[in-house]
């Protein structure tokens, strides 16, 4: 099978493509990879920081200088002097737990519990109705055996029977000799009066 003029055109085209996409990825590639600037370069002007740390023979000698100067390897010699070094400050210690201050917690005034059983409260209702403003004071038994009651109203004064009404408003009921029975006509309230001694 033989290539036309027209495939080999096409497969220089192809080619082409390839090796301009792959230089483009090439190129990508070192442009993330290296860092955008470079470190600030010490000048004659600035002065190198050392840190000087104590040797076994005590002669001091320099860890580090200025950027130019830095050494990325590890010495252990210098990291073990930082780490055989004791806090010797008048404050706590951060990084250690046994230096943090007694915490002093106040005693409780009185029980957050109450004491003895729980007694539910009871729902509140509607009040209770007002009492009645009336004053039994004394009886009187008629000669065919009624008894009937003397009421006091403010200053009126009312001889009653079972079953009369009294200013309109309040209904006797049964009368005994202690004691009277009489209803509040305006909102069904009943209640006993008992006999005021004076």
């Amino acid at each position: 099978m033989k290539m036309g003029a027209e495939d080999k055109k096409k497969l220089r085209i192809l080619v082409g493509v390839g090796v301009l996409a792959l230089g483009a990825v090439v190129y990508m590639y070192t442009e993330l990879s290296t860092p955008d600037a470079a470190p600030p370069v010490a000048t004659t002007a600035t002065v190198p920081v050392a840190r000087r740390v104590p040797s076994k023979a005590g002669v001091a000698k320099n860890v580090g200088t200025a950027a130019t100067h830095l050494d990325p390897t590890l010495h252990m010699k210098a990291m073990l002097v930082t780490e055989s070094l004791v806090y010797s400050g008048s404050g706590r210690n951060i990084f250690s737990a046994n230096s943090a201050p007694a915490v002093i917690i106040p005693r409780a005034i009185a029980s957050a519990r109450p004491k003895g059983p729980i007694v539910p409260v009871a729902p509140l209702g509607p009040p209770p109705p007002p009492p009645i403003d009336l004053k039994f004071f004394g009886t009187a038994t008629s000669g065919q055996g009624v008894r009937r009651a003397f009421l006091l109203h403010g200053e009126d004064v009312f001889l009653a029977s079972p079953g009369d009404i009294v200013q309109r408003r309040y209904k006797v009921g049964a009368i005994s000799a202690n004691s009277i029975v009489v209803e509040d006509l305006t909102d069904n309230n009943t209640q006993t009066l008992p006999l005021i001694i004076h």
